[in-house]
């Protein structure tokens, strides 16, 4: 029997995604009369000017959407290679979808524990079609690079022929970081992908910004892999509730991610990546192995309906292992100390 879920410091919580739930909130924004296509079309609308971009398109998948702009880039500029992280999206998650789809090359810059910098990229020798950057780096604990950092890298990418594109998955987290409007962040890149189910807790869905050419190019591919989809309607009425009512609370949930990690922090058990959060994720250290982590994880849920991550990350220690949190609608009613009480019990 599945343990019943009371609390949650997991974002995609059943709490949050139950159907019936969502459904109820869905019907306060579908008016009678409206057509199927409404939705899509100003969330599409809606999300080009938030990016300052001429034109967007929704995706199902951000894996879609992201392997479909470098496709159009590599077309665009003739060469097959793209520049980015180790750890990227693209690199880890989609079973190495853009060589096996697209017959694109990944040239991994940086080391996997460091962020890119402008001295890495000054390595790359080959011509490359797009730069592409993710903010933040998921899989470093949600680091950011600084915004110098970021002009200087996006402008070697532009003077060298290459496009640039931004994994924007979790850029609604990143902007209260950089204090800069949405606009100005994505005009340096020239594609830029955002997910409608990260932290606006949507349901499914992505939407690629950009220039008119790229974006018709970009619907074109889309029919090719199957992602022109009729009816996705609840997906774009779920991100724009998400723009509505998730968007605003950025900065609130960066703020309780500080304080949840500086008590982490001085609780002494575990440690968190980044010391002191940049955006609502970070990684939380622990002193335990991986498969001790996740049975304390089920007992914890089975005694008192609190749900933690369950999927601790393993480590080249093997007597350590990572989680990851990320603060959300769900998690804003646990104390910073209750969240350090209850990372210590994973043991």
């Amino acid at each position: 029997m599945t343990p019943e879920i009371r609390r949650s410091l997991v974002q995609h919580s059943r709490l949050r995604q139950d159907p019936h739930a969502v459904l109820r909130r869905l019907l306060d924004r579908v008016r009678p009369g409206l057509r199927p296509d409404e939705p899509t079309e100003q969330l599409e609308r809606r999300i080009a000017d938030l990016l300052g971009k001429p034109a967007a398109l929704f995706f199902p998948t951000g894996t879609m959407a992201q392997q479909t702009a470098l496709r159009v880039h590599a077309e665009r500029t003739g060469r097959r290679t793209f520049a980015a992280h180790p750890q990227c999206h693209l690199a880890v998650w989609e079973d190495g979808g853009h060589s096996a789809v697209h017959g694109l090359r990944h040239h991994a810059v940086a080391d996997r524990e460091e962020l890119i910098t402008s001295a890495d990229l000054a390595g790359v020798r080959e011509p490359i079609a797009a730069l592409l950057l993710e903010l933040p780096q998921r899989d470093l604990g949600g680091l950011l690079p600084t915004w110098d950092e970021l002009v200087a890298q996006t402008t070697w990418a532009r003077e060298r022929g290459a496009a640039t594109h931004l994994d924007g998955a979790r850029l609604w987290e990143a902007q209260p970081h950089y204090d800069r409007p949405f606009a100005e962040i994505a005009d340096l890149f020239d594609t830029v992908y955002v997910s409608l189910y990260k932290g606006l807790e949507g349901v499914r869905g992505a939407v690629l910004a950009g220039d008119r050419e790229t974006v018709d190019a970009a619907a074109a591919w889309r029919r090719r892999l199957g992602g022109a989809t009729p009816d996705s309607w609840p997906a774009a009425l779920t991100g724009l509730m998400g723009l509505d009512e998730v968007l605003p609370r950025m900065a609130e949930f960066r703020d309780h991610a500080v304080a949840v990690a500086a008590a982490i922090n001085a609780d002494g058990y575990a440690t968190t990546r980044p010391h002191v959060p940049q955006t609502p994720m970070f990684h939380v250290h622990i002193p335990a192995p991986k498969d001790v982590v996740a049975a304390a994880a089920e007992r914890i849920l089975a005694e008192s309906g609190v749900e933690l991550p369950r999927r601790p990350k393993s480590s080249p220690d093997p007597t350590r292992c990572s989680i990851e949190l990320t603060i959300g609608v769900v998690s804003l009613d646990f104390t910073p100390r209750e969240v350090a009480d209850l990372i210590r019990r994973l043991r």
